[in-house]
């Protein structure tokens, strides 16, 4: 089995090489950027299996070099911010990154959020439990086994994350979730207080499988607890 491949960008040597020495040290094989441009050229001559980068560079920030990247990919990001405040979040994740890291941050929680990002994106790990499970509701079929969900007749284009939240709430239908559920059981234990994650998730499941996405019928908020898939 060969080695988890990653990208590791930061134009600060000593943070880069911290996080690159934890990950090789566990058997991740590590290449170095320290710009956006450079990220970008090892991108698209290494086939690379996660990508973990500073958003303030020089030149080229990580949020531009992740747009760039998501025009063409979906391999897992990680940004690391210093900025703590929501809106910068929302920004990166609406950006389509798969996960941030706000500096400082210890080795732990970097390598629980690889493991987490690392798992998420993979459609192979899918629970036992849900093997051959058809869910029905409304307008929305989903295949547990085959991974794949329609809407009106139509085969909707998840992301593996996005996939594990309709799955989740079609498993739980008129059931008031609270957030800190939805997140670990979606996201992971790693995982509880992130809301900035669920308002950006579920903003998009809305917008491929509701008819008007401002007024929406499958995905209710529930005001001061979470969501609610269904009546």
């Amino acid at each position: 089995m060969s080695a988890t491949r990653v990208l590791v960008v930061d134009d600060e040597k000593p943070l880069r090489e911290f996080i690159g020495r934890n990950l090789a040290a566990r058997g991740f094989h590590v290449y170095y950027a320290s710009s956006g441009l450079e990220a970008l050229a090892l991108f698209n001559t290494e086939s690379l299996d996660l990508i973990i980068m500073d958003v303030m560079m020089p030149h080229m920030d990580g949020l531009e070099t992740s747009r760039r990247i998501r025009q063409s990919s979906t391999v897992p990001i990680i940004v690391l911010t210093a900025l703590d405040e929501e809106s910068d979040k929302v920004m990166a994740l609406d950006m389509g990154v798969d996960d941030y890291l706000t500096k400082p941050f210890g080795v732990d929680e970097l390598l629980a959020r690889v493991r987490a990002v690392l798992r998420r994106s993979s459609w192979s790990s899918a629970p036992a439990s849900s093997a051959r499970e058809i869910l029905r509701y409304g307008e929305i079929e989903l295949n547990s086994e085959a991974q794949t969900a329609v809407c009106r007749g139509q085969r909707l284009k998840l992301t593996r994350t996005e996939f594990d939240l309709l799955h989740y709430f079609m498993r739980n239908v008129g059931k008031a979730l609270p957030h800190r559920a939805i997140l670990q059981n979606v996201w992971g234990p790693e995982y509880g207080g992130e809301a900035e994650y669920l308002r950006v998730y579920i903003g998009r499941l809305r917008r491929k499988i509701e008819k008007d996405p401002s007024n929406p019928i499958y995905l209710q908020t529930e005001y001061g607890i979470g969501y609610r898939f269904g009546n």
